[in-house]
């Protein structure tokens, strides 16, 4: 091995990341890294300007990128990419994290780190580093098997459409507003969502709006298909407050997935156990946990 360490380069390793990602997953029921739409999710969200992409830790090998430790869309946040056979990296990616990584709170250094059950070594390092497990912030992943068929329904004062169909940038950003809780509602920022929709895997025809009567956006799933693997990926899904408990974010979501499935996706995967995936055919499959640091 000839393992040698960099800073991120913003213009060339967005896409080698994202190869790697695609290279190293191997398993659809113990996925041990990010998914690669989960990295593009994150570089075409607004957010990413919150934090220097410089900073980003690459390990290589001979060239290859072998493990990545990042924030997500603020300093403080962190995640490790590792290929199998460098779990032992794990121990200079943490000290990197706490040297780089950290947000500062009462002149002390703040930083939580997740990680998944199937990556031991790292557990091990984040325990012998001091940081103590949060309950409170931890992730999960579910996953979705496709079934033979699928039953998709609406009630006739409702469309479903793609936004191949229609793509009215205000009426996306108010139904996500609205559907996320945010409160009251800002301007609307259309660069933003132009920049979310320049993702190089966004589909516009496998983004499901479903409008009301009134030709109002009240409901709204989108999915990213990693087509060398073979899953799709649900993010983001929203539903207006107003129209809740009606089956529509149900039925936007399994229009995605339906859609996926019929390009070849094998799997569906949501990065989250609520109740509300559960309940139409997802199973959580880990739980990734968090561990805070401050020192």
């Amino acid at each position: 091995m000839s393992i040698k360490f960099r800073n991120y380069n913003p213009n060339e390793d967005y896409i080698r990341v994202s190869n790697f990602l695609k290279e190293i997953f191997d398993d659809y029921f113990k996925v041990r890294n990010w998914t690669q739409p989960r990295w593009e999710y994150m570089h075409h969200h607004p957010y990413i300007k919150n934090f220097d992409r410089k900073k980003i830790g690459i390990w290589e090998d001979n060239g290859e990128i072998v493990a990545v430790v990042h924030p997500e869309h603020k300093m403080g946040t962190v995640y490790f990419q590792i290929a199998p056979g460098y779990e032992n990296l794990s121990e200079k990616m943490i000290k990197y994290a706490i040297e780089n990584l950290y947000r500062t709170g009462n002149n002390k250094k703040i930083l939580y780190v997740y990680t998944n059950q199937h990556q031991k070594t790292l557990i091990k390092n984040v325990k012998k580093y001091g940081f103590q497990k949060k309950e409170k912030y931890s992730e999960s992943m579910s996953i979705f098997e496709m079934p033979e068929k699928f039953n998709i329904s609406i009630p006739e004062e409702f469309e479903l459409i793609s936004l191949a169909d229609e793509n009215k940038l205000k009426k996306i950003e108010k139904v996500l507003w609205r559907g996320f809780n945010h409160g009251k509602i800002p301007e609307y920022n259309i660069e933003d969502r132009k920049f979310m929709q320049s993702a190089p895997n966004f589909r516009k025809d496998l983004n499901i709006v479903i409008k009301n009567s009134k030709g109002d956006y009240v409901s709204y799933s989108g999915i990213f298909y990693d087509e060398k693997n073979q899953y799709s990926y649900v993010e983001p899904v929203a539903t207006d407050p107003d129209y809740r408990r009606m089956g529509l974010g149900k039925t936007a979501v399994l229009e995605c997935i339906r859609r996926t499935k019929k390009m070849g996706a094998k799997y569906a995967y949501v990065g989250t156990s609520m109740q509300f995936y559960l309940s139409f055919g997802f199973n959580p499959i880990y739980k990734i946990h968090a561990w805070k640091y401050n020192k």
